[in-house]
C-alpha cells in the first residue's frame, strides 16, 4: 500500500490562518498509523504540519506530552499552532539529521550518539512519570498476544493461547515496578533527530506514552527493530545505564522480559500491518526481531516463555511471516 502523501484539504486555510499563507507545503513521511508529516516552507522558515486525521488519529495525547517533556527540558517540539478538530498540529522542524541516517554515514559515531540517547533515559527516569495511563501487567499480556493473534494465524500455526497467557503471568512479575517513569514506548534512533550544531535530542513519535518500568524504553532503544544493533554496544550502553543508576540483576532481568515483551508485540504488529493495512514492507524486518527475541529467551527468567514457544513455533517457522505463508 503507497500512503497518499497529498495535503490534507483543510491544510492551507490553517497555515494560512497561523501566518504560513504563501508557504509551500512538502511531503515529509508517514508513519505505521494515518499520521503523516509534512515540512511547511516559507522563505527561511520551516516548520512541520502533523496530519493526525481524526476518527483514526487524536492529536491531544502528543500535544501533552510534548509539553510535560518541554516543561522538563526534554527535546520536544515546540508546538507553534492547534486545529484538534481536524487533527492538525503545526510543530518545529527538527531539519533532516536524524540519528539513524548519522550512524549509517558514520558508524564511528554509534557509540557517543547511542550514550547520549541512554543519558537521556537516565535524566528522564529523575523525573516522576506524567498523568499516563499505567503500562501494568494488564497491557502487557495484551501486547504480548499480538503475535498468537496476528502471527500465527498468518503462518496457519494452531498454538496453546491460554498456554502463552500461562508463560507470560509467570514471567511478568520480573516487570513490576514500584517507580514509574514516563515510558515514550518507541524511542529508537529513527524517532530521534540531532538538532544543531550540538546534536542535541530532539524527540519524536511519543503520543503513546505511558506510565511504566523504566527497562522498557532502553529496550526500545537497543533492540531496534529496524536496525540492527551490535550486541557488544548493547551491552556497553546497558553497563552505562546501571552504573548511572545503581541498578543491578532485577534490573537485568526486567530488561529481558521486556525486551521478549516488545519483540513478540513487534512481530505481532508488524504481522497485522501486512495482513490488515497492506503495507508489505514491515515483514520483511521480523526476522530482526526473532533474533532479539530469542537472545531475551535464553535468559533463565524466560524459561516458561521459551517452552512456550519451543512447543509451539519451531524454529523453521520463525522469521518473515509474509514469505513464510507463502511456503
Amino acid at each position: 500500500m503507497v500512503l497518499d502523501m497529498t495535503p490534507p484539504a483543510e491544510a492551507h486555510n490553517f497555515l494560512a490562518a497561523h501566518g504560513w499563507a504563501e508557504a509551500t507545503v512538502l511531503p515529509l513521511a508517514g508513519d505505521a498509523s494515518f499520521r503523516r508529516y509534512f515540512r511547511i516552507v516559507d522563505g527561511a522558515r520551516r516548520a512541520v504540519l502533523m496530519d493526525a486525521p481524526p476518527p483514526h488519529e487524536d492529536p491531544r495525547p502528543f500535544i501533552a506530552v510534548a509539553e510535560w517533556l518541554a516543561e522538563r527540558g526534554f527535546g520536544a517540539p515546540k508546538i507553534h499552532a492547534i486545529d484538534e478538530a481536524r487533527g492538525l498540529v503545526l510543530l518545529e522542524d527538527f531539519g533532516d539529521n536524524r540519528m539513524r541516517e548519522a550512524i549509517d554515514a558514520d558508524p564511528g559515531l554509534a557509540t557517543e550518539l547511542y550514550a547520549n540517547a541512554v543519558d537521556l533515559l537516565i535524566a528522564l527516569r529523575a523525573h516522576p512519570a506524567g498523568p499516563w495511563r499505567a503500562y501494568n501487567r494488564a497491557e502487557l499480556q495484551r501486547e504480548a498476544g499480538l503475535l498468537v493473534e496476528w502471527y500465527c494465524p498468518a503462518l496457519g500455526l494452531h498454538v496453546d493461547a491460554q498456554g502463552y497467557v500461562d508463560a507470560w503471568d509467570a514471567v511478568l512479575q520480573h516487570a513490576a515496578f514500584d517507580d514509574a517513569v514516563t515510558v515514550l514506548r518507541d524511542y529508537h534512533v529513527e524517532n530521534l533527530m540531532l538538532v544543531g550544531a550540538t546534536r542535541s535530542l530532539g524527540l519524536l513519535d511519543f503520543q503513546d506514552a505511558l506510565a511504566g518500568h523504566p527497562a522498557y524504553d532502553l529496550v526500545s532503544l537497543l533492540q531496534d527493530a529496524r536496525r540492527d544493533v551490535d550486541p557488544a554496544l548493547e551491552q556497553a550502553m546497558l553497563s552505562r545505564y546501571c552504573a548511572a543508576t545503581s541498578e543491578g540483576e532485577a534490573f537485568l532481568r526486567a530488561y529481558h522480559v521486556l525486551g521478549a515483551q516488545r519483540n513478540a508485540k513487534i512481530i505481532g504488529i508488524f504481522t497485522r500491518l501486512w495482513k490488515r493495512d497492506g503495507k508489505d514492507r514491515y515483514p520483511g524486518l521480523c526476522p530482526r526481531v526473532w533474533s532479539y527475541l530469542e537472545r531475551d529467551l535464553a535468559r533463565p527468567e524466560l524459561a516458561p516463555v521459551a517452552r512456550w514457544f519451543d512447543a509451539n513455533i519451531p524454529a523453521d517457522r520463525r522469521g518473515d511471516p509474509l514469505l513464510l505463508s507463502a511456503q
